[in-house]
């Protein structure tokens, strides 16, 4: 993540430093347009957000409490990849459809600090599950820009969006007892960011850094298994999604946009 932010931090620095030398103003008419279309590029870094149920809310599970149990996350780089529809609201104000493909893989290791940082899994030791994740991201933004300064133009922007899940396996009846991991397919995020926009002769070039965060739950639990018991059937909840009460994307985004 702290990657990210240096990155952008430098594509600030070099740009801002040629908008100074750079007094002819390039593109004059530009933002006076009803309507444009871009496209962007970049990397994304995601995570998941994750609280555990109170100890007293938690279901029988194993580890039989949620204080035992916790997820370590290995997070990675992936891409972004999309076009970008403009609508001017006000010379300040723009409405902004994004719509793109992003991919990006994590690796959860699940523990359980009562055996010996190896969870107790149905007759398996194994507490690795790879998530690997293609979505279609479409959000819908609102864009408040500053007056423009010679060939620069500082932005905030946000809004919210809908991400289609390809890779969620949320239909998919093996669960983690079969050593499947599964997520929503359908999800909501709200993203806030702020960018700067470099007017050049032929195109306007904007990088934008961005947070990204999950408003639902993507968790999909695990079936329960029941087991036979001289009391008769007894139901125990899966140990990977049991003691979990919330499961959603946070990341950052680094856009590289062109219009």
């Amino acid at each position: 993540m702290k990657k990210l932010f240096a990155i952008f931090g430098l594509l600030m620095l070099i740009q801002s430093g040629f908008a100074q030398k750079e007094r002819i103003l390039n593109l004059q008419t530009f933002d006076e347009r009803k309507l444009h279309f871009g496209y962007y590029l970049g990397m994304n870094y995601n995570s998941y957000k994750i609280n555990y149920l109170a100890e007293d809310d938690a279901s029988i599970v194993i580890p039989p409490t949620a204080s035992e149990f916790f997820v370590d996350i290995k997070e990675s780089f992936g891409f972004n990849l999309g076009f970008v529809v403009d609508y001017r609201l006000h010379k300040n104000i723009n409405l902004r459809f994004e719509p793109g493909l992003m991919s990006n893989s994590k690796e959860l290791t699940f523990y359980n600090e009562d055996y010996l940082n190896y969870p107790a899994y149905d007759g398996t030791t194994n507490p690795v599950r790879e998530v690997s994740s293609t979505f279609l991201h479409l959000p819908l933004l609102l864009k408040f820009s500053t007056d423009r300064l010679d060939n620069i133009r500082p932005y905030v922007i946000g809004g919210v969006s809908y991400d289609y899940n390809f890779s969620s396996n949320e239909n998919n009846k093996d669960d983690n007892f079969a050593g499947e991991f599964r997520t929503t397919t359908s999800n909501f995020m709200y993203e806030v960011g702020i960018g700067m926009d470099f007017y050049f002769y032929f195109f306007k070039f904007s990088p934008s850094i961005r947070g990204v965060f999950a408003i639902n739950n993507e968790l999909v639990r695990d079936e329960n298994r029941v087991f036979d018991t001289p009391a008769g059937p007894f139901a125990i909840e899966g140990p990977w999604t049991g003691p979990i009460d919330f499961f959603g994307t946070r990341g950052i985004y680094l856009n590289l946009t062109f219009e």
